[in-house]
């Protein structure tokens, strides 16, 4: 009898416990999920079923059909491109703004330049500076063709122009007589003999020649940061990685447990499988990234448009008036070495010097800074830009766990003992890989190829080194011909040879790229001071705009 009531009991037990069995593997919770995250299946199981069907979760009982197996995995490699696209979305928008920012202000400064520029010199020397007005117009021609990316070499484009000055000037000056084409050519040669302006263009030539090249290569390099992060955030995930990702995501919802979220280490292990190429990109990104603050620290010191230049037309006005001043040493030197010119007779103007010059730019005041382009000046944007790249350093490599938080994925660091940890609810013991492809041998998550780098994360990580390369040039006042931002990945061009920071010659800069001359057949406008520094400063800042700007455009 007693062995009768014992039967009893126990087969009363283990009825209560398979009632509670039931309930536990009930699927009700994973439909209610399911509808919620917009899923729409054919079919989801009351209650759990055998699960020999799967290829990805446990296959022991579950709540999942094959179908919905294979749409979690669908929704999985949406949902991981979606995140990696929203982590690095204010990254991308940084640099679009602020290359934008940098545009808009140098067009516009360069624009406000030129017309202030001209606007001055036609008060100040009317006719004589209007029919010669294509020397300064040649001249904001070239450079703004430099900064949007033209084949222009600045020294080169330098001594063209003040060659074609000085014809335009002797001509005037000495209208007594006739100049032919051939007697300006020769007047040419003696050029450097003669320094008719002066220093003024050797110490123009420097300051300009090394304000635009670090200018308009902190433009290309914003472009091209712009380009990476652009590129690179646009994930495409390999087969091994998705299954990953489907058995940390879903894989609790074919486990009945679909409020489960992954534990943090799991979470950080699939990323960094993942994103293993990524964050090869890292290294290449952080030096870029020292090397655009590097030049930046040249347009706030020693490069600085605004501070280190006077205005081009103040410049210019006393390199005119430096020719005015010896203008009968200069004629006297060049009638010995080109001959005498014949007399123009009465048909033509004798009017003296002073007739023709006859107004001189008032003194530059550095209190009179003019309004700047765009509401702001280059100081305030470089200081905006140096505090947005100091914050994206070493963001490839800290994107893995900038995914892995809380509020996005994972359950946190609270809750070790209730989290999915792949298999079940509980803690994750496998240690968290390091970052990079080559220390994903082991990764316990994802089966990944460390022999077979992604091709195009290489090409990304070259057009960075690339790029590098121009910054530490552009910070020794060196230029690398910029060909085309969608040639990042070919790093051909002349330079110094540095590949680190070399000394800096403050006396002189030179820019290697072909040379581009103007056409002489066109009319090389002369012009006498007349920019008042009101425009000055704008000037300088425009030509750095322009060299700013294209090189990015």
């Amino acid at each position: 009898m007693l062995r009768l009531e014992t039967i009893i009991c126990t087969f009363s037990v283990l009825s209560v416990a398979a009632r509670a069995d039931f309930k536990a593997r009930n699927c009700s919770e994973v439909r209610e999920a399911c509808i919620g995250k917009g899923f729409s299946f054919a079919h989801v199981p009351l209650q759990e079923i055998p699960g020999e069907h799967l290829r990805v979760c446990p296959k022991g009982n579950t709540c999942c059909t094959q179908e919905m197996e294979d749409k979690f995995g669908q929704q999985s490699k949406q949902d991981f491109e979606n995140l990696v696209d929203e982590m690095s979305h204010e990254l991308r928008s940084t640099f679009v703004s602020r290359h934008q920012r940098f545009d808009e202000f140098f067009l516009e400064l360069l624009e406000n330049t030129e017309r202030s520029l001209n606007e001055m010199f036609v008060r100040t020397y009317g006719k004589p500076y209007m029919q010669n007005s294509e020397v300064f117009e040649n001249l904001f021609a070239e450079l703004k063709r430099y900064y949007t990316g033209g084949n222009v070499n600045l020294e080169e484009m330098l001594n063209d122009f003040w060659s074609r000055l000085l014809e335009r000037m002797f001509t005037l000056l000495n209208s007594q007589y006739v100049i032919t084409e051939d007697y300006l050519e020769c007047i040419s040669k003696y050029t450097d003999q003669l320094k008719p302006f002066g220093d003024v263009p050797r110490k123009l030539k420097a300051q300009v020649t090394r304000a635009f090249i670090a200018a308009r290569t902190f433009v290309q390099g914003l472009s091209v940061g712009r380009e990476v992060a652009q590129r690179v955030s646009k994930v495409s995930s390999t087969p091994a990685c998705m299954r990953a990702l489907t058995k940390m995501l879903y894989c609790p919802f074919c486990q009945g447990m679909p409020a489960v979220k992954p534990c943090k280490n799991y979470c950080l292990n699939v990323m960094k499988g993942c994103l293993a190429n990524q964050a090869d990109l890292d290294p290449e990104w952080n030096q870029y990234i020292d090397a655009m603050l590097l030049v930046a620290q040249r347009l706030e010191g020693p490069f600085n448009i605004e501070s280190v230049m006077e205005p081009i037309d103040v410049k210019i006005s006393e390199a005119i008036m430096n020719m005015q001043d010896n203008s009968a040493q200069v004629s006297y030197r060049v009638f010995q070495g080109c001959g005498q010119p014949k007399p123009a007779g009465m048909t033509r103007s004798a009017r003296g010097v002073s007739d023709v010059f006859n107004a001189r730019f008032r003194p530059y005041s550095p209190e009179e800074r003019p309004t700047t382009a765009a509401g702001t000046s280059l100081d305030r944007l470089v200081v905006d830009i140096k505090e947005k790249l100091k914050l994206s350093k070493k963001f490839w490599s800290n994107l893995p766990e900038a995914m892995c938080v809380e509020d996005r994925v994972t359950a946190g660091n609270a809750s070790d003992e209730e989290c999915w940890n792949g298999h079940t609810k509980g803690r994750y013991f496998p240690e968290v890989q390091k970052d990079g492809l080559t220390n994903q041998v082991n990764n316990p998550e994802v089966g990944v190829d460390i022999t077979r780098p992604d091709t195009f994360i290489r090409q990304q990580i070259m057009a960075l080194r690339v790029m590098t390369n121009k910054l530490k040039n552009a910070y020794n006042g060196n230029d690398i011909y910029f060909q085309d931002s969608s040639d990042e990945g070919s790093g051909s061009g002349s330079g110094s040879g540095c590949t680190e920071v070399c000394p800096t010659d403050m006396d002189g800069a030179a820019t290697e790229a072909p040379v581009v001359k103007a056409d002489r057949s066109g009319p090389v406008g002369y012009s006498a001071p007349l920019h008042a520094p009101s425009v000055a400063l704008p000037t300088m800042l425009a030509l750095s705009a322009l060299a700013f700007h294209r090189q990015w455009r």
